[in-house]
């Protein structure tokens, strides 16, 4: 099965009215009530390969040379998105991150199995790549077709913005971003910039940038490449089926991971639905979603069991990626939590930096948004919620390099409000062999116990 068969097929359609249905490359983000869309499958058809098949398939595909299969996302093109010509696919061979076997720091917490998925350890440092591939072979497939699209758009706290303009740099197609000025890091910034997107820094917030896109791409015919687009989930959701790939198929007990525009809790679902459906697993984990405090609508929704959600002013957060208080993707997450037996969490600004330097201390280095799923993880051992005995994945959304201002403020003790509980800066010493020597006797003595 070299190539997938012209009877896979794929199509947008309501999430609420599953007769509301829509080609995959028309220009279409919301159903006509207004809700989302999602990616629908022929399910029938792809049952029609046996289980075992896909698995070989899959397995056959991994680091494949041949284009684009090489890709954790496009070696599950049936899955994905079928329709496109291969060699429109627009591909830095992302996915097949790396699932680390966080034992000490799992033994630290009270977990003897904790597991965290690299999804930063891609092409731009984040998941964002996994749904960006998918997205921007769309639209270069439909570009190479006729259709009239100017450019690709997004709103962005950062990594959307790098994956779409990496992406579309190497389609050759015109990105535009907006992102909250003086409110992304300056490795976030200058991604975007050097690969070549028109960058506008707004006064506004994450919010305020997604109203503008969303104008922009309804009056200018600009491609909308925020999350509310559909496309972005079928690349997101390959996470969880490669999670589960890495274990020989089996499932975990759960999978923790940081939620603000919510595309990825629904992602995450869907990939668990396509495996639990076809037949490659019989069982599921539970998903957690974990939040920064201030900004944590799905939470305070969750308190209320998802009977009322309202969207908040989200405050400053170290994890600025998820602060965001009207999050595009709370139904789809809803729904997903629901499912899958879900739990929000949420975590304050000191447990998101101490969670930070207690696993970096363990040999990680780990964003701020990561920070919040390993609180959050933390807080449900301590709750025994999560049992030591448990199976327990992480998942890390971005590279911890991202974010070295974040960092280099904790060791140096200047975190605003937190007083840092696991500060390492440099030891400033004169260039001498005894004072040199008794210090690092000193410091072996003190932190290690000898």
């Amino acid at each position: 099965m070299p190539d997938p068969k012209p009877s896979h097929r794929a199509w947008f359609r309501s999430i609420k009215d599953h007769d509301e249905t829509y080609p995959l490359d028309e220009v279409v983000y919301t159903a006509r009530d207004g809700s989302l869309l999602e990616v629908a499958h022929d399910m029938d058809e792809l049952r029609k390969t046996p289980a075992e098949e896909w698995k070989r398939l899959f397995a056959s595909r991994t680091h494949s040379s041949e284009w684009p299969y090489g890709s954790g996302v496009w070696g599950k093109k049936e899955w994905v998105l079928p329709g496109i010509d291969n060699e429109h696919a627009v591909s830095m061979y992302e996915g097949h991150t790396n699932l680390f076997w966080a034992d000490r720091y799992g033994r630290e917490i009270g977990i003897d199995d904790f597991w965290i998925k690299q999804c930063g350890n891609s092409h731009t440092g984040s998941f964002k790549d996994l749904g960006m591939t998918v997205l921007v072979s769309q639209v270069n497939d439909m570009r190479r077709r006729g259709v009239d699209i100017p450019a690709v758009a997004c709103a962005s706290t950062g990594d959307t913005s790098a994956a779409l303009a990496a992406y579309a740099a190497a389609a050759a197609i015109p990105a535009v971003v907006f992102l909250p000025r003086g409110k992304v890091s300056v490795a976030q910034l200058i991604q975007p910039v050097a690969n070549g997107a028109i960058v506008f820094a707004l006064d506004t917030d994450f919010d305020g940038c997604m109203e503008i896109v969303k104008e922009i791409s309804l009056r200018d015919g600009i491609y909308l490449a925020n999350s509310m687009n559909s496309l972005r989930i079928e690349g997101q959701k390959t996470v969880g089926i490669e999670i589960v790939e890495q274990f020989d198929w089996e499932v975990p007990d759960w999978m923790v991971i940081p939620g603000g525009n919510l595309g990825n809790v629904s992602a995450l679902a869907k990939g668990l639905d396509m495996l639990r459906d076809l037949g490659l697993i019989d069982r599921v984990p539970r998903i957690v979603c974990a939040q920064a405090e201030a900004a944590n609508p799905l939470y305070l929704s969750y308190q209320r069991d998802f009977e009322v959600f309202e969207p908040i002013s989200a405050r400053p957060t170290l994890a600025n990626a998820i602060q965001i208080g009207n999050p595009v993707s709370i139904d789809k997450a809803i729904d997903a939590l629901k499912r899958y037996d879900g739990i929000v969490e949420q975590a304050s600004e000191a447990e998101i930096a101490e969670s930070c330097a207690r696993a970096d201390r363990t040999g990680l280095f780990n964003c701020p948004h990561t920070g919040v799923a390993l609180a959050a993880t933390e807080k449900l051992v301590r709750q025994g919620v999560i049992q030591k005995s448990d199976r327990v994945v992480t998942i890390s959304t971005a590279h911890g390099l991202k974010f070295v201002d974040f960092k280099v403020r904790y060791h140096e003790m200047q975190l605003e409000g937190i007083e840092s509980q696991l500060p390492n800066p440099p030891i400033e010493l004169p260039a001498s062999y005894q004072t040199v020597r008794d210090e690092m006797q000193r410091q072996i003595d003190q932190r290690f116990g000898r």
